[in-house]
C-alpha cells in the first residue's frame, strides 16, 4: 500500500485514526528524539488549509490577524459550538474534545492547525503533538510576558477562563517571569463573559455592567495591565478600550492574536508551505521574542508593539480593516438561527463564508 492509499484510508475512518492515536501517544512522548525526527521530514501542499479551531467563534479574533497576515491562505474553523464554553470543563474532557476536533481538520487535509482556544492549550496541546508528530500545531497561552515588562506598578491582571487560569502553561510563565521580576499578576475569571460574546455582546446585559466595574476595581488596586487570555476576549477589546478612556484609567489592555499569526508565518516560511500568492513580496520574516521553543513545536503569546498593532486592528466594530480574502469554510458541533448573524458580526460582511458539513 502506497503512503497516499494508506492516508485515504486512513481518512476514511476517522474514529479509528484518533484512537490509534491515543493508543500509541504514550509511545511517542517515549520517543521524543525520533518524533522530532520525523516531523522535520514531513512535507504538506503548500495550498493545503490552515485549520482554526475552537469551544466557538473566538477564535475567528485570531482568524481575522491571519486572514490580514496571509491573505492567500485557504482557512478550515471547526467551532465546538456543542460544548462551549471549556473554559468551565475538566482537564480530561478538555483533551477528549479537543483531539476530536484536530482529528476533523486533520481530516479536512490541513498543512497547519491553531489551537485558537487557551483552555485548550493549557490542556491538550501537548497530548495532540505526540498525537500527530508530523503536523505542526500552534497553541495559545496569554500575553503575560509583555504585560510584565511593561508594567509600571508591578501588577498586572489576566482575564481568562478557569481552566487557562489553573493551566499549567500559564502558571509555568507566572512562576518563570512574573515572580522573578516582582510582578504581582491578579487572576480574574467570569463565566459568563464566553456566552456574552456568543451573544452578541449586549451592551445593555449584566455582563457588560460587571466588566465595568470590574475595570474600576483593578485600577483601584494598582494594575496597569490587562491580559485578555481568551481568544473570545478580544471581541470585546473596544468596549473595554472605551470604558477606560471614560473612566480615565492607566491601563494598557493586551491580546496574543497579532503574535500568533506571525508565528504561523514564520512555521509556513521555514517549512516551505506558504501558499504560492503569499511568497512574493513578502518582506517580514520577523519571529516574535515572546514565541518559545518547547523542544518540539512552539506556542506563542505577544509582545508589546505588536499588541498596539492588535488595539488598532480589533477596535470598536469588533473587525480587521478588510482585505481581498478566500471565503473561509466554517463548520459548527452545532448550528442555530443567530450563528450565522453573530459570525458576519464578528469577522465583517466582506468574509465571505462556506459552511461545512460533518
Amino acid at each position: 500500500m502506497s503512503k497516499n492509499d494508506a492516508l485515504n484510508v486512513d481518512r476514511a475512518h476517522p474514529e479509528a485514526v484518533l484512537a490509534k492515536h491515543m493508543k500509541t501517544a504514550a509511545i511517542w512522548q517515549a520517543a521524543a528524539h525520533e518524533v522530532v525526527a520525523e516531523a522535520t521530514t514531513y512535507h504538506a501542499d503548500p495550498n493545503a488549509p490552515i485549520g482554526l479551531f475552537d469551544s466557538g467563534v473566538g477564535g475567528l479574533s485570531v482568524y481575522l490577524h491571519l486572514a490580514e497576515q496571509l491573505p492567500a491562505e485557504r482557512y478550515v474553523y471547526y467551532a465546538d459550538t456543542l460544548h462551549v464554553p471549556y473554559g468551565n470543563r475538566d482537564s480530561t474532557d478538555i483533551e477528549r474534545l479537543t483531539l476530536r476536533a484536530i482529528e476533523w481538520l486533520y481530516q479536512q487535509g490541513c498543512k497547519l492547525i491553531v489551537i485558537a482556544c487557551n483552555s485548550a492549550s493549557a490542556y491538550a496541546l501537548e497530548t495532540a503533538r505526540r498525537c500527530y508528530p508530523q503536523l505542526p500545531i500552534v497553541g495559545l497561552v496569554p500575553a503575560l510576558k509583555p504585560a510584565v515588562l511593561a508594567s509600571n506598578t508591578h501588577r498586572v491582571a489576566v482575564l481568562a477562563t478557569k481552566a487557562t487560569l489553573n493551566g499549567a502553561l500559564l502558571n509555568k510563565v507566572i512562576d518563570a517571569f512574573a515572580l522573578p521580576n516582582n510582578v504581582e499578576v491578579t487572576k480574574y475569571f467570569d463565566p459568563l463573559l464566553v456566552p456574552w460574546v456568543e451573544a452578541g455582546m449586549p451592551e445593555a446585559d449584566e455582563t457588560a455592567r460587571r466588566l465595568r466595574q470590574q475595570l474600576t476595581v483593578f485600577a483601584q488596586a494598582g494594575i496597569d495591565q490587562l491580559v485578555l487570555g481568551c481568544t473570545h476576549y478580544p471581541f470585546f477589546k473596544g468596549f473595554l478600550l472605551e470604558e477606560i478612556t471614560r473612566q480615565q484609567l492607566s491601563i494598557q489592555v493586551l491580546d496574543s492574536g497579532q503574535a500568533i499569526a506571525e508565528r504561523v508565518k514564520q512555521l509556513l516560511l521555514s517549512n516551505q508551505l506558504l501558499a504560492s500568492a503569499n511568497i512574493k513580496g513578502n518582506g517580514n520574516n520577523h519571529i516574535n521574542e515572546y514565541c518559545n521553543d518547547d523542544g518540539e513545536n512552539e506556542y506563542c503569546n505577544d509582545d508589546g508593539e505588536n499588541d498596539n498593532n492588535a488595539h488598532r486592528a480589533i477596535a470598536t466594530n469588533h473587525q480587521i480593516s478588510p482585505s481581498i480574502r478566500l471565503p473561509l469554510t466554517f463548520y459548527a458541533s452545532k448550528y442555530d438561527d443567530t450563528l450565522g448573524a453573530l459570525i458576519k458580526q464578528l469577522v465583517g460582511q466582506e468574509t465571505v463564508l462556506q459552511y461545512a458539513s460533518k
